[in-house]
């Protein structure tokens, strides 16, 4: 969450270059934004509340400053509130991806010493806090001794408009530096700065970078120089663009059979390596957050029902309270699209020390938990610009399904599932069935309330069905096993209240119908996902049997219905309030 961008060179245009790079790097966090460059002895600071757009700086020509663009955490969404935070003589200005834990007890003490404070935020006790180490010790002293004293995870980056340098440290969030014909350059991941070298420093935890006329890497908390090797990435960043589509989220819908029949294609050498890696392990474990812990759940019932073998799963930000039984024969398998979850990197990096291997699928190369993999699955989904996944998620499922299918030596059938599947999914994007959606999404746009649920492998597509909807659309949705309905949630059935069933052919189909028939004897409204259709249900999507592989296609309906929700309420999908793409805070 947020996006950093700094640089310092000789170019003249930085305030353009940091505008330029923060639209990159807005997916992290776009309540606000701001900019700051030098201006003669002091810093030139320009905020503003919402999304980037087509906005343009007003800022000085200048060759050094820093820029931001926000997920808030502490304090509301305001222009006071908005990074860069300065020092009381505008010496300073600081930018921070993090949370300061013990924030309050610095600005009590700030304060006892006449700091005057502007904003709410935790990020503004840095400056103020180098401003003060300043009046004893020199710059790069000051900020090392300022970060030591911060609690919690924090990438932070801070400009001097008098010693014309950018000095950043970290501790969690990812920061990576690039060396540039016309100077240096900082952000928060290497899209933001691809455009402009290809030569980059991936900041490792507990390390501080100097930037000026020269770059100096220095470790934390001894302050001792560490020798620097920038390395060449070689690897493009694709740029994606709308085309003839009006939001990222329903392109990237349509670019799942794409995105399905490539790992068909392509996958099996990576896939048997990972399947030998998990035969040798003794206790594996899926982890993720939000939707990719969906795919980990997924995973958890395809390995028990094709391979025959069992694996444990956990949401990552619990599952440090479920770490001690690790030992060097586990083996974790990380699930993210974007490499940078705060919540996966942070069990990780316990794993690691425990000596477990570990296993990424992510879809971004050269992100934090593609680094730290012993293994690694790049995903192929291409850019996923929408905040809520639709194609790195159904990437997960094709990959795992086609690594289970390994696991049980039947590579071709697992194959051709896929393939299959990316034909039915190029059925439920035609117009006729997208039309369907859309006509569900007018009737339910202004229900309060929406019930999802599913067993078995529709267990998992419930929880994510659910969520796509209530991301974009904020409609309070509720996924659910449904053999958990009769335990409590079917006491919020009312008369009208709209039910989402899974009804797929196998093994769960009669206990669905069953479960559907309860809701309806009630007078709700049941919206069915099925091969074929029932008296049961109000409405009827037909979902075609293709196996196990059904549970991939089964969610292509409610991220479309999710969608059009989003559209009918005139809500923007691609950037859902309070959320981002990239959580890096705890």
């Amino acid at each position: 969450m947020c996006g950093i961008f700094g640089y310092v060179g000789n170019a003249k245009n930085t305030a353009a270059k940091i505008l330029s790079g923060l639209k990159l790097l807005e997916y992290r966090g776009y309540d606000s934004w701001g900019i700051a460059v030098k201006n003669g002895a002091k810093l030139a600071v320009e905020k503003h509340i919402g999304k980037i757009g087509t906005s343009v700086a007003t800022l000085p020509n200048s060759t050094i400053g820093i820029g931001h663009t926000r997920w808030a955490t502490h304090g509301g969404v305001t222009s006071e509130n908005a990074h860069p935070h300065t020092d009381c003589t505008l010496q300073l200005a600081v930018v921070h991806n993090g949370i300061v834990e013990n924030f309050a007890e610095l600005k009590k003490e700030l304060v006892s010493k006449n700091h005057t404070f502007i904003s709410e935020t935790d990020t503004e006790v840095i400056s103020h806090m180098v401003e003060e180490l300043l009046k004893t010790n020199g710059f790069a002293t000051s900020v090392r001794k300022a970060f030591l004293s911060l609690q919690g995870l924090n990438a932070l980056v801070i400009v001097n408009a008098k010693s014309k340098e950018i000095i950043a440290a970290k501790n969690g969030s990812p920061l990576v530096v690039g060396k540039g014909k016309d100077g240096y350059y900082i952000a928060s991941d290497v899209s933001g700065i691809i455009e402009h070298t290809r030569e980059v420093l991936f900041l490792k935890d507990n390390q501080m970078v100097i930037l000026g006329t020269q770059v100096q890497l220095l470790s934390l908390p001894e302050g001792k120089k560490l020798p620097i090797i920038f390395e060449k990435i070689d690897w493009a960043i694709e740029k994606a663009d709308k085309g003839r589509f009006p939001h990222f989220m329903i392109k990237e819908i349509f670019e799942q059979p794409k995105v399905i029949r490539n790992i068909a294609q392509n996958y099996e050498d990576q896939l048997i390596k990972i399947s030998h890696l998990i035969e040798k392990a003794n206790g594996t474990f899926f982890i993720g957050a939000g939707t990719a812990f969906h795919a980990c759940l997924v995973g958890m019932y395809l390995f028990s029902h094709l391979a025959k073998k069992h694996v444990n799963t956990a949401v990552a930000s619990e599952f440090n309270y479920l770490e001690d039984f690790l030992t060097k024969k586990s083996l974790i398998i990380a699930l993210s699209q974007s490499g940078e979850t705060i919540d996966v990197i942070e069990p990780l990096n316990r794993a690691k020390e425990k000596g477990s291997k570990i296993i990424a699928f992510t879809n971004v190369l050269g992100s934090t938990i593609y680094r730290m993999a012993d293994h690694k699955i790049l995903l192929g989904a291409g850019p996923e610009k929408a905040v809520a996944s639709t194609k790195a998620y159904i990437a997960k499922l094709s990959a795992l399904l086609l690594l289970t299918f390994v696991m049980n030596k039947n590579m071709v059938k697992g194959r051709s599932l896929l393939l299959k599947v990316a034909d039915e999914i190029d059925r439920l994007l035609k117009k006729s069935e997208v039309d369907l959606i859309k006509s569900i999404a007018q009737r339910l746009k202004n229900v309060q309330h929406l019930y999802v649920i599913g067993r078995g492998l529709s267990y998992p597509s419930a929880l994510e069905g659910a969520l796509k909807i209530k991301e974009v659309s904020y409609i309070h949705t509720e996924g659910l096993a449904g053999g958990e309905l009769k335990h409590g949630t079917i006491a919020l059935i009312s008369p009208g209240t709209p039910c989402i069933v899974f009804a797929p052919h196998d093994e769960t189909y009669f206990a669905m119908i069953s479960n559907a028939t309860e809701i309806k004897s009630r007078g709700g409204i049941i919206i069915g996902i099925s091969h074929e259709n029932s008296p049961v249900f109000d409405f009827y999507i037909e979902v075609k049997d293709i196996g196990e592989a059904t549970v991939i296609a089964q969610n292509i309906p409610l991220q479309l219905l999710g969608y059009f929700l989003a559209v009918e309420k005139k809500l923007d999908p691609d950037k859902p309030r309070n959320l981002a793409k990239s959580v890096t805070v705890k």
